[in-house]
């Protein structure tokens, strides 16, 4: 194929900006679908995506128009999914970048265009919703030519929804938008920009060829892994996978290897071919770092392989979380996980019990802390039970966040009053245009991870946005806060938080704890202490078994010799019995809210 007749390019644009519905428009004017199984959120295959309606996985396509062959990838919206964003950055030359002709630039609009910029590409900007009542192009392109530097003369101003202005987009990027470089003829590079596992297929892996050409049935390698295979097939997505006899330089598709092993073909992967290898592999991808830690229990205990099993596959496909073996007093053995934030972890919890048919226990979200020892060592803890005692401890770092935050200005003090209630401190306060403003803070991550965002949207009518990257890690008085029932402590209510909020969390803790736990024939104390100090109580009463039912008149001491003989018997049962805390308590207690 002639390379200056092929288009790569990705649509990037905040979260519910119209991605994927642009998408759809592409795929009817390209006639690309059939009109009869044309719908809406097309390239969303995923059963979460469509009922959440958001993108959570990037997805590729090839489109055919005026005599071009264009690779579109629809990314996702969300901060949590930005990892896939710059994965499909990878494979193009260009972007789309979409903002809501109603609500102009956001947070993640602002993100997504640096991470562009950064990888050098050409950005066509684009209006949509300009159907909407509330839509003011003039001043979003105002907006765009003052924050992003893009002239206001070069925004396109479409309808995704009515598909008004979409031809004139697509002209502009075979227009705007460079075709690939690369050498059909040089030894074969491929990316592997994107894999999941097919239970008949094996490993499926989407790809970018940089050089070369990948034909059907040749002799491949995977340079990272060091492993030889057969391209048993490869292909093109139109949507619909198609089979393909060749891709060359420049060219988008997909390739399947017979790969069983998923750490073989992982996301940055190089292939190239066997016999006339490359000399050098491609620059893959910067492994992402996890922000959030929370541990998976399958509530069956023989589940523990199919879990380790699962979470590897899924690890294929969504490279940016991490997990390690784990054991808990508790909850049995499990896994330690990372994700990059809640929402990404509420994702990947979800698809496990969907997909792979797993009932899990997830252990409150936790962060990274850095713990200097008083012997000078620096030691990293992500679990709460893993945190050494407290005289052993000089100090404890946590991490924090760079927050932007884009909001109308009418709500900038109740937005200051949140920021600072969550140990904030300001670091600039810029207005973009008389109505909008741009926040930014330095804000620690475990005060983000929660319930941040959702407080932000309520505050705010639902108006602000919110992006953040991580920043440095930083000193604060924090503690470990333990929950001991009957005396035991239990590791999966444990909680490092800062000093100021160790109490709330554990009378919080010891009163929800008092309504799960069923009682016993002696008291349950409930307590929470930070290091030997108990900071909370809550008591489970006992039952009081009438053992004087039977006693008909005569003297009293008969009543008290039964009541003292009782008596000893619960004093015994305590200093001996064992409290189970059953397996809905702890999803209960376990539970976000």
């Amino acid at each position: 194929m002639d390379l200056s007749r092929i288009r790569n390019i990705a649509i990037i644009a905040h979260i519910d900006h119209g991605k994927s519905t642009l998408a759809d428009r592409l795929l009817e004017l390209t006639n690309a679908v059939d009109p009869r199984d044309m719908r809406a959120q097309y390239l969303d295959s995923m059963d979460l995506e469509r009922e959440r309606g958001i993108t959570i996985k990037l997805q590729s396509v090839r489109l055919t128009h005026g005599g071009h062959t264009v690779h579109l990838i629809d990314t996702p919206g969300h901060v949590d999914f930005g990892y896939e964003v710059s994965r499909s950055l990878a494979a193009c030359e260009g972007v789309v970048l979409l903002v809501d002709a109603a609500q102009g630039i956001q947070a993640q609009t602002l993100a997504n265009c640096y991470l562009a910029l950064e990888s050098n590409l050409e950005i066509v900007p684009c209006l949509n919703k300009i159907d909407l009542p509330a839509a003011d192009p003039e001043r979003a392109a105002e907006e765009i030519e003052h924050v992003l530097g893009l002239a206001a003369d070069t925004v396109l101003r479409i309808s995704a929804k009515t598909g008004e202005g979409v031809k004139d987009l697509l002209d502009a990027v075979i227009e705007r938008v460079p075709p690939p470089k690369g050498d059909p003829s040089a030894p074969l590079q491929a990316l592997i920009f994107d894999s999941h596992y097919d239970q008949f297929r094996g490993v499926v892996s989407s790809i970018r060829v940089m050089n070369g050409t990948l034909r059907s049935g040749q002799r491949i390698k995977f340079m990272q892994a060091g492993t030889n295979q057969d391209a048993a097939e490869i292909g093109v997505r139109l949507p619909v996978p198609t089979p393909a006899p060749s891709l060359a330089a420049g060219e988008t598709g997909y390739l399947i290897a017979n790969v069983k092993d998923v750490g073989q073909a992982r996301s940055g992967e190089t292939v190239t071919d066997a016999v006339h290898p490359a000399l050098t592999a491609l620059q893959g991808y910067r492994e992402p770092k996890p922000m959030v830690y929370c541990g998976l229990y399958p509530i069956d205990a023989d589940d523990f392989g199919r879990l380790r099993e699962s979470l590897d596959r899924l690890r294929l496909n969504d490279a940016s979380f991490t997990f390690e073996p784990e054991t808990s007093g508790a909850l049995g053995f499990g896994f330690r996980c990372g994700f990059l934030g809640l929402l990404h972890m509420e994702i990947i919890r979800e698809r496990l019990e969907r997909e792979f048919s797993l009932a899990l226990i997830g252990t409150a979200p936790s962060v990274e802390y850095e713990v200097t020892m008083r012997d000078g060592k620096l030691v990293e803890v992500d679990n709460p039970s893993e945190m050494p005692a407290q005289a052993e401890i000089e100090a404890i770092a946590e991490p924090y966040l760079d927050v932007t935050i884009l909001s109308p200005s009418d709500y900038t003090g109740t937005l200051m009053e949140l920021c600072q209630a969550r140990r904030g401190e300001m670091r600039k306060l810029e207005y973009l245009s008389p109505e909008r403003i741009e926040l930014c803070y330095q804000i620690p991550l475990a005060e983000v991870v929660v319930d941040f965002y959702d407080q932000l949207k309520s505050r705010t009518q639902g108006y602000a946005s919110l992006d953040y990257e991580p920043a440095a890690y930083r000193r604060s008085d924090l503690v470990k806060v333990d929950v001991l029932i009957a005396g035991e402590p239990v590791d999966a209510f444990s909680l490092i938080t800062h000093r100021d909020k160790a109490a709330d969390y554990g009378r919080a803790m010891a009163d929800k704890l008092k309504e799960l736990i069923p009682r016993q024939q002696f008291d349950i104390a409930i307590q929470a202490a930070i290091g030997g100090k108990f900071v909370a109580r809550s008591t489970v009463k006992a039952y009081r078994k009438d053992v004087t039912a039977k006693l008909y008149g005569g003297d009293i001491s008969r009543k008290k010799k039964v009541l003292e003989k009782q008596k000893e018997g619960k004093k015994r049962m305590k200093s001996i019995g064992r409290v189970e805390v059953p397996q809905e308590a702890f999803i209960s207690a376990l539970r976000l809210d």
